[in-house]
């Protein structure tokens, strides 16, 4: 395994630790800040959701299992990793992309089991990419395909339909929000094959509503299997 400054640089991982600015060990963060983060171990395995020790499912997923088979969230949505995905999102620092990706590819490492067939990160609108310049989801997406030697695709959904943030909207809009707003390249399907597993990757899992509609959308395609994989999990 490739370790230290040649590791850094081919992940394109910073030198300086991203919040406190000292020396970066692993992940582009100092050891102090590293141990500081806020691990989501245990949780929910359909959603995510933080819960208490010794507890497999929340209430919501026992009593009406979502679209997706299970989720895999690397940290709890709070300070510092707000932080690193808000710079990341609107603060054009490109530079956090790397750093959040390996933390999720730790995360998932963690669980045993059969990996999918590809990996699908949450598209941007036309729009909304043109103004950021990338899209956050794909690039925290870049690190995991390379770990797990699985092919990265972007040309099987479209956003076709721009929406409004969902950090800025109630828990009742934000269900709505995503609704219409994608849509599945049918033919691009039938060129991957029937019957596929696919991870879909975003950054930050709130209500779970964008995720939920691409979800549907892929099952009622024809996916065998959905799973999320993402940074944060809000509480």
């Amino acid at each position: 395994m490739v370790n230290g400054p040649l590791r850094r640089l081919l992940l394109r991982l910073p030198a300086s630790c991203l919040l406190c600015e000292a020396e970066a060990d692993a992940w582009g963060l100092c050891p102090p800040c590293l141990a500081d983060l806020p691990w989501n171990r245990d949780a929910c395995a359909r959603c995510a959701l933080p819960l208490p020790e010794g507890l497999a499912l929340c209430p919501a997923c026992r009593e009406a299992p979502p679209p997706q088979a299970r989720t895999f969230a690397a940290l709890r949505y709070e300070f510092p990793v707000d932080y690193l995905v808000s710079r990341l999102k609107y603060g054009g620092r490109l530079v956090h992309a790397p750093v959040l990706g390996e933390m999720l590819t730790a995360a998932v490492s963690d669980h045993p089991g059969p990996l999918p067939d590809l990996i699908l990160p949450v598209p941007l609108h036309a729009r909304r990419l043109g103004e950021r310049g990338y899209n956050q989801a794909l690039e925290i997406a870049r690190p995991l395909a390379r770990h797990a030697g699985l092919p990265l695709e972007t040309r099987l959904l479209r956003r076709v339909r721009a929406t409004a943030s969902q950090m800025t909207l109630d828990k009742a809009a934000r269900a709505l929000n995503p609704e219409g707003a994608f849509a599945v390249d049918a033919a691009r399907l039938a060129t991957l094959g029937p019957g596929r597993r696919i991870a879909l990757v975003d950054d930050v899992m709130t209500t779970g509503a964008t995720l939920g509609e691409l979800a549907r959308l892929l099952l009622a395609a024809g996916v065998a299997e959905v799973e999320y994989w993402v940074v944060a999990r809000t509480p």
